[in-house]
């Protein structure tokens, strides 16, 4: 298991420059030939990265390893590929590296989210508006570019991963995004993550 500061949802990559003798233990195993080159990503809800002592969510997603470059000083730079979410069963033990019993958590069915895609979507373009106002208020000549919510998947569970890693919302609401138990509960909570976002904005423009 890698605990780490930023949420890692399915289908999305994972740069990693690993150098932490324990992560390099773990790695040096993913890569030995005897299992799929794979560990568990989770949250780390409070704490920090480097040292262990952190509290981690119990939530998380599989990471794949697509690509190994080893550097010098028992270094590795990785490339990922996020692919099944995961729910911890049991935190083991931390040597050599953090260890957990996991299951794999597919979603369950959800209700229709047609309605609820498009008024995300209307919602998504009210706050890069009001981004942009900011920013131009601000004295930035070059407002961030607005979130493509366009060309999404057809299956609703890949949508609305796709919306939440597309979406500029923080760690806290991509991890309840994740933990949601299917994909019209995930949009629900996404609205609700870019409603609190708008309310911020028309906060600061005032």
């Amino acid at each position: 298991m890698f605990p780490l500061g930023a949420v890692l949802l399915p289908g999305e990559p994972l740069s990693l420059q690993i150098f932490e003798p324990r992560y390099v233990a773990l790695v040096e195993d993913c890569l030995d030939g005897r299992r799929e080159p794979e560990f568990g990503v989770v949250l780390i809800a409070r704490g920090h990265e480097v040292g262990g002592g952190d509290v981690r969510t119990d939530v998380g997603v599989v990471a794949r390893i697509t690509d190994v470059v080893e550097l010098s000083g028992s270094r590795f730079r990785l490339r990922c590929l996020g692919t099944d979410r995961i729910r911890v069963e049991q935190w083991l033990t931390d040597a050599p590296y953090p260890q957990a019993e996991v299951r794999v958590w597919p979603d369950e069915p959800g209700a229709d989210d047609a309605d609820l895609l498009a008024d995300l979507r209307k919602r998504a373009d009210r706050l890069h508006t009001l981004t942009a106002q900011l920013a131009r208020r601000s004295g930035i000549r070059r407002p961030p570019p607005s979130a493509s919510l366009e060309d999404l998947s057809d299956d609703p569970t890949t949508r609305s991963y796709e919306l939440a890693a597309r979406l500029p919302i923080g760690p806290t609401d991509r991890q309840a995004a994740l933990s949601a138990p299917d994909p019209y509960t995930r949009l629900e909570n996404l609205t609700t993550a870019v409603d609190d976002a708008i309310a911020m904005m028309e906060f600061r423009l005032q």
